[in-house]
């Protein structure tokens, strides 16, 4: 029918009236439930660390009094886990490069519950200690793949939106925990 308007007004040498339908901007983009779960759930590897530095800030003067530790022992402790954190961060490249990212999110969460494992089983400082590189090398893997993998899901319209999750869930809980 606007064809017709069209070559009517051609006909008639008035100029060409353009209607609402012309002018609709073009349909936004469905959004994709699969990238939004993907990213959700990938983003709870960032409570990974806000949980570990919630739970360890409540549980260091426990752990002061039952393993008969020094101030600076517990300072240690409590902060060390930034450090190797870095550890597993520099290693999770290469593992996500051979074996997928996927699977390194995976292989994150079980050294981390691994070495929560240990620090619970821990009957001196030095063994809690070993617990807690093995926990830190876990979310060393963890924050570093889980915003790549995020980013590689998700479509380009909602990329930015996506990959900031793991931000706002490891300030969720880290906040909630404390």
């Amino acid at each position: 029918m606007a064809d017709r308007r069209a070559e009517e007004n051609v006909v008639s040498g008035q100029p060409t009236q353009k209607t609402i339908a012309d002018f609709d901007p073009a349909p936004k983009p469905k959004r994709n439930k699969y990238a939004l779960a993907c990213a959700m759930l990938a983003s709870m590897t960032s409570i990974l660390l806000g949980y570990d530095i919630g739970v360890m800030s409540g549980a260091a003067i426990f752990i002061k009094d039952d393993l008969h530790i020094s101030d600076v022992q517990v300072e240690v402790l409590v902060g060390i886990l930034n450090l190797y954190s870095l550890i597993g961060s520099a290693a999770a490249g290469r593992t996500s490069d051979w074996i997928g990212r996927r699977y390194t999110i995976v292989l994150a969460g079980a050294i981390f519950f691994a070495g929560s494992l240990l620090m619970g089983f821990a009957t001196n400082y030095s063994f809690l200690m070993f617990g807690r590189f093995v926990a830190g090398i876990g979310v060393g893997y963890a924050l570093m793949i889980a915003p790549v993998y995020t980013a590689e899901v998700s479509p380009a319209s909602s990329r930015g939106f996506l990959t900031s999750f793991a931000d706002v869930g490891l300030f969720v809980c880290f906040w909630r925990v404390s």
